[in-house]
């Protein structure tokens, strides 16, 4: 007979033992388990051109451009329908991106490594806010960013992690980070400052010369969620730490691809389980409301999943002035958290809760048993593709997946 609890203490201690250290940068196609070299991976469960949402779509099309397969969108709509590239999700290969998270071959990821358990975890680089390929848009203007990101500040970041004393230590950079008021999903001020700091003596050093560091160093400085992607790659990495042990009840994926949101888990393989995509409720940016707004979409939602994000809220209340609320409804959301979760992170905690652990690992029976969703924080993207960020703020999960 199947013991429940102590499958999900295993499962558990499993995610809360992994240790993900961010190794390098490297092209998606030579480290991706299983990337084709004609396929674009994207956030959520699997999805078709079909049923795809505007910025998903946009994102599709601004990727088959920076690959060279097609010169603009209708060829590039073509290609896709005719079966020409190949979509999955980035769940499939260990990988995760924000938002559409559709990652080419030739574009360049983080590599996590947990070296604790020796699985390994990929992300893209972040673009920073507004009109980008994650939120959909595929201008000149963005493409021309990706390929400098691609061609220029990867290699830098390459060499300046090849520097380092064993690469970068994600999990003890959130842990830190939690403590000067981040939450690790829309709130990584704190980290993206750690994370710059750590890097700028080493890109200093990699940097083929002192314009490109600048260069480099200012991107990263200028963008206040420079470390949400190795965040993610370190949570996915943490999260398919303690998958698959037969018998547990914990989620270890919950992602959205603008249509549809999904969940895995441990114990129950690597099926999905679905339904319809939640509508955010948040501030928008001057000129856009809630018409404006396309369904959740990403794959930033592993952050919740490992422990972090909207249910370590209570450390970041100033997050309220970007995603809407008020300071006590940050610390509610931790609160509630804890009612859906088997266990409190040994790693991350929460000083405004005397150092309490992070509410950690939905168990999908308690959601079902107290009707109690995990809650979400989220950006919000434009319906159509090519217009990029309109907000942020929160949603959940549907009780029908």
């Amino acid at each position: 007979m199947l013991d429940i609890d102590r499958a999900n203490e295993i499962a558990l201690d499993r995610m809360m033992s992994a240790r993900p250290i961010l190794r390098t940068v490297a092209r998606a196609g030579d480290v991706i388990p299983g990337m084709g070299e004609r396929m674009l991976l994207h956030a959520g469960p699997p999805i078709t051109w079909e049923r795809a949402s505007g910025p998903m779509r946009g994102a599709i099309v601004g990727a088959c451009i920076f690959e060279g397969w097609v010169a603009d969108a209708a060829a590039a709509e073509a290609l896709v329908t005719a079966g020409g590239v190949t979509l999955d999700p980035c769940h499939h290969h260990g990988a995760v991106g924000p938002m559409a998270g559709v990652t080419s071959p030739s574009m360049m990821v983080y590599v996590v490594e947990n070296v604790t358990h020796g699985n390994k975890a990929f992300s893209n680089l972040n673009e920073g806010y507004g009109k980008v390929l994650r939120y959909g848009a595929y201008s000149d203007e963005v493409l021309a960013r990706l390929r400098w990101m691609n061609d220029v500040m990867a290699p830098v970041l390459a060499g300046a992690l090849a520097l380092s004393d064993d690469g970068l230590d994600i999990r003890a950079l959130l842990a830190e980070s939690l403590h000067m008021g981040d939450e690790g999903h829309n709130r990584n001020k704190a980290g993206s400052i750690l994370y710059t700091a750590k890097l700028a003596p080493l890109v200093v050093r990699a940097a083929p010369d002192a314009e490109t560091a600048a260069g480099v160093l200012k991107f990263l400085a200028d963008n206040a969620l420079s470390v949400l992607n190795p965040v993610m790659a370190a949570c996915k990495a943490m999260a398919d730490a303690g998958h698959g042990v037969e018998g547990s009840t914990i989620m270890t994926t919950m992602a959205r691809n603008g249509t549809d949101l999904g969940i895995r888990v441990s114990g129950l393989g690597d099926r999905w389980f679905t339904g319809p995509a939640g509508q955010p409720d948040g501030l928008y940016f001057p000129g856009f409301t809630v018409a404006d707004a396309n369904r959740d979409i990403g794959d930033s939602t592993i952050t919740e999943t490992a422990g972090i994000g909207a249910f370590a809220m209570a450390a970041a209340p100033a997050i309220v002035t970007f995603i809407s609320g008020t300071p006590q409804d940050a610390m509610n959301a931790t609160l509630e958290m804890y009612e859906i979760t088997a266990t409190e992170h040994t790693a991350f905690t929460i000083p405004s809760l005397g150092f309490r652990g992070t509410p950690t690992g939905v168990d999908i029976r308690k959601v079902v048993e107290l009707g109690i969703t995990p809650r979400i924080n989220t950006g919000i993207a434009h319906k159509e593709a090519g217009v990029g960020q309109v907000g942020a703020g929160l949603t959940r999960p549907p009780m029908s997946v």
